[in-house]
């Protein structure tokens, strides 16, 4: 497909891009995805209990272990457990009565602490109830690793040297690190994965169908098809970005930098919607075009990742207003190159066409 007239007015990009968007109402699967993170967004101070106890669930407030404890070194776990929250301890003289008050449901759980060979053995149970034994187990981890501190602070003084001080345990809200580290990357960025999808459909469902040859009728050139096309696929992500920022701002979750944050989320999606042209006119079957996106997105997203400033740290950081010269820095690269990399794609596409 050949350009027609450069320079032409920006209007047919428009045009392209607003048919894009109407099309986009009869994708189900785009448009439950975009409806469920709406919901997530507007009630995320609710959603957000939930998520927690599953991304932390020794955060559950309200919820008492009791624990049925016995051995040697019972006044050692019994000091390690008062100092967490949720958890009250039994002494028991033996080990038969404790495991006895776990059976018969008087007890969440039964210890037993000894010592051999100068060191703490523990032997523990916990019910098979799959929600309460993560509960149990993980609020009987925080009792242990208090254990563990103590015994390694009563033993420094036998050593010939002095060991690396142990760091001391984070005092920080699990809600408010889920919220930031986890939540809100994945409400930035969700989006980004559906702009490439939707490019990949339409591109390939125009060669599907032959529509491209309508548009080689109509006085608008190659790249102007491809600027429209693209234009609503990025534009959709930031555009929703925004909107779960609000919703979260509502919800008493406020959000540093929105701005960079957005500038964050369309380099993203300009970078995927380029990789999903090309992979489209590379691959016009639809099924094989989605497999070879949905591996790229992984590729990209996973070896980003591995870099000093990764987006989902750049998200976090920016969000908490913690960011430094170097992560907006990070987010200027971003950008970037994925300026670059689409005018690449969209220059050979112009030259050479979708076919």
């Amino acid at each position: 497909m050949r350009d027609r007239k450069p320079g032409r007015s920006s209007s047919p990009r428009l045009r392209i891009a607003g048919r894009e968007l109407s099309v986009l109402r009869r994708e189900k699967t785009i448009v439950l995805a975009l409806l469920i993170q709406l919901f997530i967004a507007a009630f995320s101070s609710f959603l957000v209990v939930g998520l927690v106890s599953l991304y932390d669930p020794s955060s559950l407030d309200g919820y008492e272990v009791e624990v049925a404890v016995s051995g040697e070194t019972v006044d050692e776990l019994i000091a390690a457990a008062d100092r967490v929250d949720g958890i009250s301890t039994t002494r028991y003289d033996d080990w038969e009565t404790a495991r006895g008050t776990f059976d018969t449901g008087a007890a969440d759980t039964a210890v037993r602490v000894d010592r051999r060979d100068g060191r703490i053995e523990v032997t523990a149970v916990a019910p098979d109830s799959s929600v309460e034994s993560t509960v149990v187990v993980a609020q009987l981890q925080q009792a242990l690793r208090g254990l563990e501190r103590d015994e390694r602070g009563r033993n420094a003084g036998w050593l010939d040297r002095q060991p690396l001080p142990l760091p001391e345990r984070p005092g920080g809200s699990p809600y408010y690190g889920f919220t930031y580290t986890v939540l809100i990357p994945l409400l930035l960025f969700l989006p980004v994965f559906i702009s490439g999808s939707l490019i990949v459909d339409s591109v390939t469902e125009e060669l599907d169908r032959g529509t491209l040859e309508l548009l080689r009728v109509a006085p608008v050139t190659t790249a102007e098809i491809v600027d429209g096309k693209s234009l609503a696929a990025i534009g959709l992500a930031p555009a929703q970005a925004a909107l779960w920022i609000l919703l979260l701002w509502v919800n008493d979750t406020p959000i540093a930098n929105p701005g960079t944050l957005l500038l964050l989320v369309a380099a993203f999606a300009t970078a995927v919607v380029a990789m999903g042209i090309a992979i489209a006119t590379l691959a016009p079957r639809r099924r094989d075009a989605q497999f070879l996106y949905s591996v790229g997105v992984l590729v990209v997203f996973a070896g980003s990742t591995l870099l000093p400033g990764n987006p989902i740290n750049a998200a976090a950081l920016l969000a908490v207003d913690s960011a430094t010269a170097t992560t907006t820095a990070t987010v200027v690269v971003y950008a970037t190159v994925a300026a670059a990399g689409y005018l690449g794609v969209r220059t050979a596409i112009a030259r050479h066409g979708f076919e």
